[in-house]
C-alpha cells in the first residue's frame, strides 16, 4: 500500500516580519515610562530612539587612584557613572573630587564633586554620580572622567561643615575672589567648642605641593600692602578672644602675574591658627604665576549679626 506524503513543514521564512515587528517595538515598549534626564533622555531627539549612539566605553584612565569603572548613557533611566577611589598610601586620608560628564567631542556637560573621608590605607571606596537634567537642545552626555583629585591626611582634613573636632575649633577657607589678576581667599576660625579662645597675629602657613613636600622660593609677606591696595590698608594685629559661637578671619592675597621664570602652583596651604595649634590642610588652590609671594592678613574678630 502506497504511503501518504508528509504535510509541507512551515517555512521560517513567514515569521521574518513578526521578528522585524518585535525588534521594533521592543525598545519602544522599553522606553515608555523611563525617566527623562539631562540631554538626549526620553522625550527629546536622541536618547531612547532608534539610531541613538551607543554609550561611549570607559576610556578615562583616571588619575590618582580615582577612576571611573562604568558609564550609564542615553537610553537609560539616568545618565550616571560609577566610581572608584583606592588610598594606595600608608595614612588615611580625605579625598576631595571632581568627575566632569562629557559630550562625545570632550566638551563638559557638567561637574559633580564628591568628598571620601577617613579612607584607610589599602581600602577602595565605591560610588555612582548622576548627571543633572539638562535642556532636550543641549549636547547628549556620552561619557565622564576624573577632573580634579586633591587629597590630604584625615587627621588634617577640615572638619564637615555642622561638625566640630575634638579641638573645638574649626578651620577653613571660603571660595575666595578674582578681579584683574588679584587674588583673595579668606580663612576662618569658628569656635565651636564651649570654651573660649584666643588667637594673636597672622595665622602660620606651610605652602605644599601635590605630593604634600614644602614650596621653597615663596615669600610669605606679613600683611598685603606690597601686592595690592585694593584688600585694603594693612592692619596691626590685635589680641582676640573668641567665645563659643564666634568667629575670626584672615585672608590670603596674591596675584597670578606670569612673567619670565617658571609660573608656581600650590595646591595645598597647611594652617596653625597660633603656635602649638593643630595643623589644618586646605587646598585654596594658590596660582601665584611668577610674582614670588604671598600676603596675609592678621586674624580679625568676625563681627556677628
Amino acid at each position: 500500500m502506497s504511503r501518504r506524503p508528509a504535510p509541507p513543514r512551515p517555512r521560517l521564512a513567514a515569521t521574518a516580519p513578526l521578528l522585524v515587528a518585535l525588534a521594533v517595538i521592543g525598545p519602544l515598549l522599553a522606553a515608555c515610562g523611563s525617566e527623562s534626564v539631562g540631554a538626549g533622555s526620553a522625550g527629546s531627539a536622541g536618547a531612547g530612539a532608534a539610531g541613538s549612539p551607543p554609550p561611549t566605553p570607559v576610556t578615562d584612565p583616571g588619575m590618582d587612584g580615582v577612576r571611573i569603572t562604568s558609564f550609564t548613557g542615553p537610553g537609560d533611566s539616568a545618565i550616571s557613572a560609577a566610581y572608584e577611589v583606592t588610598n594606595d598610601g600608608t595614612e588615611a586620608l580625605t579625598y576631595s573630587v571632581i568627575f566632569t560628564f562629557t559630550s562625545s567631542d570632550g566638551g563638559s556637560m557638567g561637574n559633580k564633586n564628591v568628598s571620601v573621608r577617613d579612607l584607610a590605607p589599602g581600602k577602595t571606596a565605591r560610588g555612582t554620580i548622576q548627571a543633572d537634567q539638562l535642556p532636550s537642545s543641549a549636547p547628549l552626555v556620552t561619557g565622564a572622567k576624573v577632573s580634579q583629585v586633591l587629597k590630604v591626611p584625615a587627621a588634617e582634613a577640615p572638619a564637615e561643615p555642622g561638625t566640630c573636632p575634638a579641638s573645638g575649633i574649626r578651620v577653613n577657607t571660603d571660595e575666595g575672589e578674582a578681579a584683574m589678576g588679584l587674588r583673595v581667599v579668606g580663612l576662618h576660625l569658628d569656635n565651636c567648642g564651649t570654651g573660649t579662645y584666643s588667637v594673636e597675629g597672622y595665622p602660620s602657613l606651610e605652602l605644599l605641593d601635590k605630593n604634600h613636600k614644602p614650596v621653597t622660593g615663596i615669600r610669605i609677606l606679613k600683611g598685603s600692602s606690597e601686592i595690592t591696595t585694593g584688600a585694603g590698608p594693612d592692619e596691626q594685629p590685635r589680641p582676640i578672644t573668641l567665645k563659643p559661637g564666634e568667629s575670626a578671619s584672615a585672608n590670603l592675597v596674591w596675584r597670578n602675574t606670569t612673567q619670565s621664570g617658571t609660573p608656581v602652583n600650590v595646591p595645598y596651604v597647611r594652617i596653625h591658627a597660633k603656635p602649638g595649634a593643630a595643623p589644618v590642610m586646605v587646598t585654596p588652590g594658590l596660582d601665584l604665576g611668577t610674582t614670588g609671594k604671598l600676603g596675609v592678613r592678621p586674624w580679625k574678630k568676625t563681627e556677628t549679626r
